[in-house]
Parts: structure tokens; sequence; C-alpha cells
């Protein structure tokens, strides 16, 4: 069951809603809790202290869709726009005593709740700003809603006497670091004079990380960049010729939304792409092109990737905290592809010693050498695990990846540090639910909620009830088979008005 909070507490979230309407500014609620984060130079720690040893303050922004991670925000769909506001709460993982975070809007209170009584955050002793609605309105943090200079003001109110210690935000874009020079506050954004001249768009970006990896001798699938039609459709036919199936990739996006499969034959399985686009010869490839080139290159203003399809792959990653003397490995994982990224596991459990071990190299190569261009934070390598053995590396996310609040939040704080090595983690999103607190209270119900005694138990990692009715759910459990089979139990208890199990 959730703790219930207190009449204190709720009234206080009730002040907090009304600041935003009514000043159209401040949200600020001493209504949550925090523990461990990472960051400060990239390394993995708490706090922040000062010189007298005193820790010192996390801002915490909610930044989770941005034009360099999901394209034209402008374009997203209402529904996009809200999903993407309600996985920015989940920065909750990450707050400790004291925090001050920046969300599009403000979580529930059984969620914040939740989050923090696993978490042991006092949640009392949280600061949480709301600014007010910007172009796109109040579902996402964009650019103009954190340089709004009541916000601003509101904002160094909240911090006290100086900058904070730290600055951990999802994606590290111009808006992020112009707050942390607003603030004065260069010093604790991990990264900033490499943030600072637009380094994570570099870092980011899909035809930028081919470059990256064939600098670096990290092996990728073959095909090439290009900016031209006539370029794209040279390169597609040329692999069609050798009889392999083609991916196109546009320059930014993610989850495998900006991604599209084409073949000259049916029978090809989508994986890591929405869809299969059957082209059977040169001029269907020409008149695909012609009809999708304002999509596939953001209005003619991104470059487009276009490599070899392999089917039957598995999708594997290896996730990174990068700091100024090194990089540290934080996970191994398997992204779960229905086509695209529904859920993740890790460990890894499909792949060998001697692949993880290719997967680990790949990806120590590629984070070497985003140190050296100066980026601090997370990456992620991504890879895939071709049939015939192959590792080939497909992108870096050099951000705050769907899979770090597991990686740093469950695996070594929720679940301590001793049974790191003894757990499996398998997260979907998409359980439909009637509410979020009837799900706490099924899984209760059921003996599937999350046991602090045994650590293994289901966990809601995130909370789209007001998004599409849904939460993402994490199973911690001794082995694989365990953790699928609490997966089952929650398709017995999460179902949607017509009785379809699952959702995305």
């Amino acid at each position: 069951m959730i703790d219930s909070l207190t009449s204190s507490t709720l009234k206080h979230c009730h002040i907090l809603i009304f600041w935003v309407m009514a000043v159209t500014c401040l949200v600020s609620c001493r209504m949550l809790s925090r523990r461990s984060i990472p960051v400060s130079g990239g390394a993995v720690a708490g706090h922040a202290a000062d010189g007298d040893g005193a820790v010192m303050t996390t801002l915490i922004i909610g930044n989770s869709r941005t034009s360099e991670m999901a394209g034209d925000l402008a374009a997203l769909t209402p529904a996009q726009l809200r999903s993407g506001g309600c996985v920015a709460q989940r920065m909750l993982w990450f707050a400790r005593d004291g925090d001050v975070l920046v969300l599009p809007f403000a979580p529930p209170p059984e969620y914040v709740s939740y989050v923090t009584g696993l978490t042991g955050t006092d949640a009392a002793s949280l600061t949480l700003m709301v600014p007010p609605p910007g172009g796109l309105g109040s579902d996402l943090l964009t650019p103009d809603r954190l340089t709004d200079p009541g916000f601003l003001a509101a904002l160094r109110r909240a911090l006290g006497d100086g900058p904070p210690g730290e600055i951990l935000a999802v994606y590290k874009d111009l808006s992020v670091t112009g707050l942390a020079r607003a603030l004065a506050a260069e010093a604790a954004l991990p990264g900033y004079p490499f943030s600072a001249q637009a380094g994570d768009a570099l870092v980011n970006s899909k035809a930028g990380f081919r470059a990256l990896a064939a600098g670096a001798g990290v092996p990728i699938a073959p095909g090439t960049v290009v900016s031209g039609l006539e370029q794209a459709l040279e390169a597609i036919t040329g692999l069609f010729d050798r009889g392999h199936s083609v991916m196109v990739k546009l320059e930014f996006n993610g989850g495998g939304l900006g991604n599209e499969i084409l073949s000259c034959t049916d029978g090809v399985v989508p994986a890591g792409a929405p869809r299969v686009v059957v082209l059977p010869d040169r001029s269907a490839v020409l008149s695909y092109l012609e009809r999708r080139w304002e999509w596939l290159t953001a209005g003619r203003a991104h470059r487009l990737v276009v490599e070899r399809f392999f089917p039957g792959s598995t999708t594997v990653y290896a996730e990174f905290l990068v700091g100024d003397e090194g990089a540290q490995l934080i996970g191994v994982g398997e992204l779960l592809m229905e086509p695209v990224a529904v859920g993740s596991v890790l460990p890894a459990q499909t792949i060998e010693p001697e692949t993880r071990a290719e997967l680990l190299d790949g990806a120590q190569r590629l984070v070497d050498s985003l140190r050296v261009l100066g980026y601090r934070g997370v990456v992620s390598a991504d890879a895939i695990h071709t049939q015939d053995g192959q590792v080939l590396f497909t992108e870096t996310n050099c951000r705050l990846t769907g899979s770090t609040h597991v990686h740093l939040v469950l695996d070594g704080r929720v679940v301590d540090a001793g049974y790191q090595e003894k757990r499996v983690f398998l997260e979907r999103g998409g359980w439909i639910v009637p509410s979020f607190g009837a799900a706490v209270d099924r899984l209760a119900a059921a003996s599937l909620g999350y046991d602090p005694t045994s650590r293994t138990g289901v966990v809601i990692t995130s909370n789209e009830v007001d998004g599409d009715g849904t939460v993402a759910c994490c199973a911690i459990a001794e082995d694989l088979a365990t953790a699928e089979e609490m997966h089952r139990g929650l398709g017995r208890l999460f179902v949607d008005g017509t009785g379809s199990r699952r959702l995305r």
C-alpha cells in the first residue's frame, strides 16, 4: 500500500498548483524526499560537498524531450507531449534530501510518496519548481520555459545563497547550459565547456556517430551518411543489389521512432523501427525518397543515415558514466523490441561472455573518444548482436537513458549493493491501469510488490496514468524466468477495456 500523505503535505500540493495558475511562475513544494544521485564531474557519487564537507543541493532538470532527442517538438501529438512530461517525473528517483527539481508539471502526490518511500528520501525536504507554460504548453520543459525571467528569479530564491553543488539534466542542450550560466553554476554542470558549444548535439547525432565509431575503429553496420536524395538513392539501391534490406535513420530522434526499414521483398520482420516499407525496384525507391524526403531530413535540415539491416538481431548496450579521469561502467543490458523498444533486461541475458567482451571493448573505445572531445555524463553505447555472431554498434546516447534510473537507483540503492550481482531487472512499459494508487494496491494484494527484505518484486518505475493511462514496471528477481513470470502476473492484474493484455 502507498503510505498515505499527511494532510499538511496535501495542503502544500494544492498551494503548489495554485501558485502555478495564479503566479504562472513558481511551484515550490516541500513534499518529496531524496537519496542517491550520480555525477559531479561524471563520477558516480553522492551529493557534492562544499569546502567544509557540507552536502550541497543538486538541481535536477526533467527536460525529457528535446529537439535533439525527439526531432521537431511542434510535430509531436498532444498525447506524445503529455507522455514526455510524464516520463520527466522519473527524475524523482534521483532526488536526495534537500534537492530542487524542475519538472514540466507537478507529479501526483501518491507517485512522489511511492518513489521516495523506496529510495528513503525525505519527501518534505524537496523543492519542486514548475515554470509557466511555454509555446507548446505545459507538458514539456521547452527552452522558453527554462528561460522565463520570473521562473529564474524564483529558482534563485529556492536555491538560497549560492549556486547548486550539481546540476543533473536529462539532456544538456543550450537551454540547460544557459540556465547554468544564469545561475553562475557553470562548474556544477559536468562537461559545461563542451555542452555550452552545442557539443551534445554533435555526440547525439546518428550521422556523427558513424564518423566517431569509424575513427575509433569500432565495428558498425555497412552503410553511409547522405545529405542529398540522389546519394540516398545510390546508397539504398547499392545495398539492395547485394541482397540486403536497409534501415534509414533520421539524424536526431529516439526509441526507433525515427527509423524505417526498407526491403525489396516481403517477409522482413521489423525490429528497431515501427515498420517495413517494401520497395521492389529502383523506381519504387526513388518514389519513396521523393515522398518522404522532408520527413527523412527534418525539412532538409539534417543528414540521413543509410545502413544495412540485420534481421533477427538482438539489441544490447553498455552504459557508462564519463568523468574527467575516465569512464565507469554502470550496466550492460538488452533492449526488448516489439518492434521498437518497449523495455529492457539487465544484466543482458542472451549474450555469451565473449560477446559481452566485444561489446565492452567497442563501447570503451567510443566512450574514450567522447571523453577526449569533452563530453561528461551518461553514455549508452548501443549495438546489435547479429545472427552470425557479429557485434555492430548502432549509436551512442549521450544523456540519461530509459535505463539509467535502473542502473543507478534500483540496482545498488533500492536493491542494496550487496545484491547487485544477484538480481535480474526486467522493465517493460505500457501496462494499462485504473489509477496509480490502484496499481500499487493490486501489486500488494497479489504479493507482487517489491519486498525490501527479499530484494525481489515489482517496482512501478514510471507513472504515465495522466498521459496514456499506463505505468512502467520493473520486475526484480533472482533469475530471468522468475522476472518473466512476474510480468505474466502483471498481465492478470492490469487489463484495458477491451480485455487485451498489454499496450504500446
